[in-house]
């Protein structure tokens, strides 16, 4: 792991560090690029990095302001999933980072203010999910964990196939730039 978590607190500020730990290897590997060079595709793969950026801001809105806090859920056509996976007309990487930190800053918000983290809320139907299954926020935050750490894998591999840059060069560029990378 190239950085090292805070030391937490308790079970929540755990969770949200470890979050946060995963969403700085999103943005490190983004460090530096353009948006033509974090929207290109070095391998067979669709995945470019610009794209999951936007692909991880739009989880992490949805399982949280979605589901967690039952707010509106921005459902789309099969067009607007693809499109969640690389920038369109008009988006920057940029731009895409700076919803990135807005929604974390919102998540935290939103788990600060549950009262305990054994806050239960139905899955919606989908054929991906167990027909009626509940999960707690507790299980919401374990699950955006996974996500994003999967996809900050990613994003390490496709940078590397991009410039050679690997996440521990990052890291240091990262603090000699002092910027909070996780």
């Amino acid at each position: 792991m190239p950085t090292v978590v805070r030391n937490e607190t308790g079970e929540r500020d755990a969770l949200l560090a470890y979050l946060e730990a995963q969403r700085g290897g999103v943005r490190r590997a983004v460090l530096g690029l353009t948006d033509e060079q974090a929207s290109s595709r070095p391998s067979v793969s669709e995945m470019s990095l610009a794209g999951l950026v936007k692909h991880v801001t739009r989880t992490e809105e949805s399982w949280v302001q979605g589901l967690l806090l039952g707010h509106e859920d921005k459902k789309g056509t099969e067009a607007d999933y693809l499109d969640g996976f690389r920038l369109v007309e008009g988006e920057t990487l940029a731009g895409w980072l700076e919803e990135y930190a807005r929604t974390g800053r919102e998540t935290e918000e939103a788990i600060l203010a549950l009262p305990d983290l054994d806050v239960v809320v139905p899955l919606p139907d989908a054929p991906w999910n167990p027909p009626g299954m509940k999960v707690s926020a507790r299980w919401i935050l374990l699950h955006l964990i996974e996500e994003t750490a999967r996809h900050a894998g990613h994003a390490d591999v496709i940078r590397e196939s991009l410039d050679g840059r690997t996440a521990f060069e990052l890291v240091a560029e990262a603090a000699q730039q002092g910027k909070p990378m996780g």
